[in-house]
Parts: C-alpha cells; sequence; structure tokens
C-alpha cells in the first residue's frame, strides 16, 4: 500500500503554478522509473500531462493542451522530487493532478503517489463606491449607491454593509460580466432611505485567495469636509477684508501726514511774510 500525498495549490492566473510530488526513499536510478502526471479525473478525454520514461520525457500520448507547457525539474530527479511546473496557467488547468512513480527493477511496481488540487484565482481591483451628495435635511428619500470592481476570479461574494450596526443590506442589483482572459467584473448597486448619519460599506470577497476589498461612504465625513471647505472659505474672506482695511489705514495715515506737511508749509510761509511786512 502506497500512502498518497495530497495537496491544494493555489495559483493566479498566467503565473506558473509548481504541483508537487517529493518520494522520501532510498537513491534511485532515472533509467529504472516512470514518472506519470496525469489529470485524475478519469472521464477526461485525454489524461497525461506529462510524461518521464527511463530518463527522457516522452510526448507521444502525452494531450495537446499541455504541449510545451511542462517541465521537470532535472537536477531534482535523483532526489527523488518528480515536482512539474505547469507554465500560464489558465481556468481550463483547474483539475486535480496525480503524480505516479514506478520503479522497474525485477519487476515494475508502484513507489510513490501524489495528488495535487490545483486552484486558480486573480485579486480583484479597489471597489470602487459611489453615492448621491446630500444636503443634511434629505433625510427619508431613497438612496442609490454604486459598487464595481474587476479583473478578478473566480466570481466574488459582494456585500452590502451599514457600518452604524454592520448589518448586511440586500443589493438591488447584481450583475457579474466575463471576459476574455477568463477575469470577471462585478457591479452592483444599493437602494436604502436617507438617515441623519450614513455610513455604508461595499465589500468584494474572493474566497480563494481570502482576500476581502472594501470602500467605505460616510456622510457624516462630508458634512464635515463641506463644512471645514465653508470655514475656509470664510477664512480667507476674513483675511481678504482684514488686508483691505490695513491698506485702507496705511492710505489715510499717508494722506494724513501729507495734509499736515502742506498745512506746516503753508502757515511757516504766512509767518515768514508776516515778518517780512514788519
Amino acid at each position: 500500500v502506497i500512502a498518497l500525498e495530497e495537496k491544494v495549490i493555489v495559483s493566479k492566473l498566467g503565473d506558473n503554478a509548481t504541483l508537487s510530488c517529493i518520494y522520501q526513499g532510498k537513491e534511485l536510478h532515472l533509467k529504472n522509473l516512470r514518472v506519470y502526471w496525469q489529470i485524475a479525473d478519469d472521464q477526461e478525454e485525454c489524461s497525461v500531462v506529462h510524461a518521464l520514461i527511463s530518463g527522457q520525457d516522452n510526448e507521444s500520448e502525452q494531450c495537446i493542451h499541455f504541449k510545451n507547457r511542462t517541465q521537470l525539474f532535472w537536477d531534482r530527479l535523483e532526489n527523488g522530487d518528480f515536482s512539474l511546473l505547469l507554465l500560464n496557467v489558465s481556468q481550463s488547468d483547474e483539475h486535480a493532478y496525480k503524480c505516479v512513480v514506478m520503479q522497474k527493477t525485477e519487476y515494475t511496481k508502484v513507489i510513490h503517489q501524489a495528488e495535487v488540487v490545483l486552484s486558480l484565482a486573480a485579486s480583484y481591483s479597489q471597489p470602487v463606491l459611489s453615492g448621491p451628495t446630500r444636503n443634511s435635511d434629505s433625510t427619508g428619500e431613497e438612496l442609490t449607491f454604486s459598487c464595481k470592481s474587476g479583473n478578478g476570479y473566480p466570481e466574488p461574494n459582494v456585500y452590502w454593509i451599514n457600518k452604524t450596526d454592520n448589518s448586511h443590506l440586500p443589493s438591488s442589483e447584481l450583475k457579474i460580466t466575463p471576459h476574455a482572459d477568463g477575469t470577471y467584473s462585478v457591479f452592483s448597486t444599493l437602494k436604502v432611505k436617507a438617515t441623519s448619519n450614513m455610513q455604508i460599506e461595499c465589500s468584494i470577497e474572493n474566497k480563494i485567495l481570502r482576500e476581502n476589498l472594501s470602500a467605505n461612504y460616510t456622510q457624516q465625513k462630508q458634512n464635515n469636509g463641506s463644512s471645514t471647505e465653508n470655514h475656509k472659505n470664510l477664512e480667507k474672506k476674513g483675511r481678504g477684508a482684514q488686508a483691505a482695511g490695513i491698506i485702507s489705514i496705511v492710505i489715510l495715515i499717508g494722506l494724513l501726514a501729507v495734509l499736515t506737511c502742506w498745512l506746516w508749509k503753508r502757515r511757516s510761509s504766512k509767518l515768514a511774510s508776516y515778518t517780512g511786512n514788519e
């Protein structure tokens, strides 16, 4: 009875994936070995992913889908590492794979087996949450929010959350669109009655990658932002008025100085004239 090594690996679309198959036994001679990588599902029309016979790659039975996309690590084979490198993985590569190592001495026998389940995933983009611009007195009216994200795999879970009490809100619309490269984009809307302090979150979950990306809408922050902006505008106006006042005072002082100087000179000339007449 040969123990079956089992593993689940996650790879991103377009990356290279290493399917592990490691035999920890005595020294091996490649000429006496046969190594088969195959799709574990018997219902597949073609199941041979890669074959190594007597130390040489054998492509005679290899599935067309895997041609020029598989490699063994030649410097590791004699140490019992029969892991397979699968290049440029796509959705059609999502399978359970089986590695079977057979050794030929007096007769051929299986000395090692391994099974690897390959799951594929791609991270979604940071969601973009759009909400209406509200007046503070719009409580009670129906508001519509939208949330979108893209370039992810597999199909995501989308959650709308009321952050004031962490309750989940039912989406009004959910549209998941597949793309030619195998990824998906998602668009969802939420219709909800306005409250005085709205805190809405849209969350995109990728279960395979265990990723949760979220975007938030907080009405209170928007109000504060508007108040801050108004405050800044008032400050600017106040500074402008203050500067204008200072300039006016300076001009007035200048005029007074000129007038005083002129009066002093006129008075001096009159005194001189009066003294001369005497």
